[in-house]
């Protein structure tokens, strides 16, 4: 099989800066005090993804998921080790990334269009559907500045979903949105999946990373805690008994209960 995503003992670093303005840090130096700290967003990472395969990216808040996700995508870069990608990348890392608030909703979509690498013929062939699947209806032509966080990701996710790529990457896109939008997301990642695309799905949904995902991963504090079958990789977190107020049902994966 193809690799489509290698990671080889991969980390990242930052920077964590106690104090923000010159002065305070010129007080702190002069008094012998801390004013940064360094520490590893992830740590030694290994793992690789065949073509194709979807794969569940799980872990506590802060466990490094978003982090690795923007590697992946190419907007940060590792400090030590390789990581490696094959073939076209689109996603929705962060709702609404790459959104001007002056802008129209239907000048943003042309926008974000291009950033994610669409071409003009690509968009005019496909820009009817985006808008179709967006369903902001006249509200496209309003200022972004002035959406919801739930227009905002409909946006987002309307335009990421229609780029044609080899890896599609999506990070909690389900945490904003009504529950009809929600559905309509699933159904188009389960697409998405089925046609043949290397999925990276990032959620703490145990129900929807189930029946989406055949593999899942899961990072703690950095590091790689589990790689493998999503029921173990769910039971490995602890995350067995669900809550029904963030669960994604049956009925809205397109599924009979």
């Amino acid at each position: 099989m193809t690799t489509s995503i290698l990671l080889e003992n991969v980390t990242k670093e930052f920077t964590l800066r106690y104090h923000r303005t010159f002065k305070e840090v010129t007080v702190a130096k002069a008094r012998g005090v801390k004013t940064s700290d360094r520490f590893n967003a992830l740590e030694d990472v290994s793992f690789k993804v065949e073509a194709g395969e979807s794969i569940g990216l799980m872990g506590l808040n802060g466990s490094g998921k978003s982090t690795l996700l923007k590697m992946i995508n190419g907007v940060m870069r590792p400090d030590n080790g390789t990581l490696l990608t094959r073939g076209r990348i689109a996603g929705l890392i962060a709702t609404g990334a790459g959104f001007h608030p002056q802008l129209s909703g239907e000048e943003n979509l042309v926008l974000n269009a291009a950033i994610l690498g669409m071409s003009e013929r690509e968009l005019k062939r496909k820009y009817d559907d985006i808008v179709a699947f967006a369903d902001l209806g006249r509200t496209l032509e309003a200022p972004v500045g002035h959406y919801s966080s739930g227009q905002r990701a409909r946006l987002g996710f309307a335009v990421a979903v229609h780029v044609d790529s080899d890896i599609f990457l999506a990070d909690e896109v389900l945490a904003v949105g009504d529950k009809p939008f929600r559905a309509k997301c699933m159904k188009k990642m389960m697409e998405i999946r089925d046609s043949g695309r290397t999925l990276v799905y990032v959620s703490h949904s145990p129900a929807s990373v189930e029946k989406m995902c055949s593999r899942v991963i899961v990072l703690e504090k950095g590091r790689l805690g589990f790689d493998g079958e999503p029921k173990a990789g769910i039971h490995y977190l602890e995350y067995d008994t669900p809550d029904s107020d963030n669960e994604i049902t049956d009925d809205e994966m397109g599924n009979d209960i």
